[in-house]
C-alpha cells in the first residue's frame, strides 16, 4: 500500500496550501507516483495545484443515491450500482505529471450513502495499491479516515498559525486522531504563517503543554497572498520563497 500522509488542521492556517507544496515537493523529488485526495468538504486543492476539477466523488455519489427518487433513472437497467461506480471512477481521477487527484466533494441530497461509501472505499484501496505516496488533504475532523474510506494513515501533519488558539485547536486534532485509534507511525506539529522565524513564547508555552513533535515552522510569506489574488496556483511559487524553503527543509527531515 501506499505510505498515507493525512494533513490536518482548523480552516484558515493554510492547510491546503502546505498539502499542494507537499505535492509539488515529492514530484520534485521523483517521490512517484501520488494519489492526491481532497477530504476537505472545502475543496479547493485543485486550485492550490492549478488542476481543474470535472466530477467529484461528491457528484458520484448524488447520481447513485439520487437515481432512487428520479423518473428516469440515469443507471442502465442492465448495470448494478457497483458496475455503475467502477465505469464512472475513472472519470474523478485527474491525472496530472506526477500524480493524480481525487476530490471528494459534498453529499447533499437525501437518502442512505452508506452502501455508495462502502463502494468507493473498495474502489479507492484498489487504486492506492498502485501509488508510491497517497496525500490526504482532511478537514479537522478527519472524517473519511475515520469512517474507513480511505486507508490508514502513517504520518499526520498538524497544521496549526502561530496563536495560541491555533494551538490549542490542532491540539483537539490531535486529542481525536488518538480518540479514534487511528495509530499512524508519526504525528507531527508545523507551524504555519509565522510573523518571522521565531514564535511568541506564549505560543511555545502552549506548544510544549501538549506535547507536541514539533517539525518545524513556515514564516509568512506576502507572495502566497499576492498569487491567491491573482489567481495563480501557489505551486508555482518561485524556488526562492521563503514558505517554500523553509516547508521543502522541514519535508526532507521527515522524507527521506
Amino acid at each position: 500500500m501506499a505510505y498515507t500522509i493525512a494533513i490536518a488542521g482548523k480552516g484558515g492556517t493554510g492547510k491546503t496550501t502546505l498539502a499542494g507544496l507537499l505535492v509539488d515537493y515529492l514530484v520534485k523529488q521523483k517521490a512517484t507516483p501520488i494519489l492526491v485526495v481532497d477530504a476537505d468538504a472545502n475543496s479547493n486543492l485543485n486550485e492550490v495545484l492549478g488542476v481543474k476539477v470535472d466530477m467529484t466523488l461528491g457528484d458520484l455519489r448524488e447520481t447513485i443515491v439520487g437515481s432512487e427518487f428520479q423518473d428516469v433513472n440515469p443507471i442502465p437497467a442492465s448495470m448494478s450500482k457497483q458496475d455503475y461506480v467502477s465505469a464512472h471512477f475513472s472519470r474523478t481521477l485527474i491525472e496530472e505529471s506526477g500524480y493524480d487527484l481525487i476530490v471528494m466533494g459534498r453529499t447533499q441530497g437525501k437518502g442512505c450513502y452508506c452502501f455508495v461509501n462502502d463502494l468507493l472505499t473498495n474502489q479507492i484501496n484498489r487504486y492506492a495499491g498502485s501509488y508510491r505516496y497517497l496525500v490526504v488533504d482532511n478537514e479537522a475532523g478527519m472524517e473519511h479516515i475515520s469512517r474507513g474510506t480511505l486507508p490508514s494513515v502513517d504520518l499526520v501533519l498538524l497544521v496549526s498559525d502561530s496563536s495560541r488558539r491555533g494551538i490549542q485547536a490542532a491540539a483537539r486534532i490531535k486529542d481525536l486522531v488518538n480518540e479514534l485509534a487511528l495509530a499512524p507511525r508519526a504525528m507531527k506539529l508545523i507551524v504555519n504563517r509565522a510573523p518571522g522565524d521565531e514564535l511568541d513564547p506564549g505560543t511555545v508555552e502552549e506548544i510544549e503543554a501538549h506535547d507536541f513533535d514539533v517539525a518545524g515552522i513556515v514564516p509568512n510569506d506576502s507572495l502566497i497572498y499576492e498569487y491567491d489574488c491573482q489567481g495563480r496556483p501557489t505551486v508555482q511559487l518561485p524556488e526562492d520563497s521563503k514558505a517554500r524553503i523553509a516547508f521543502e527543509s522541514i519535508m526532507s527531515g521527515i522524507i527521506t
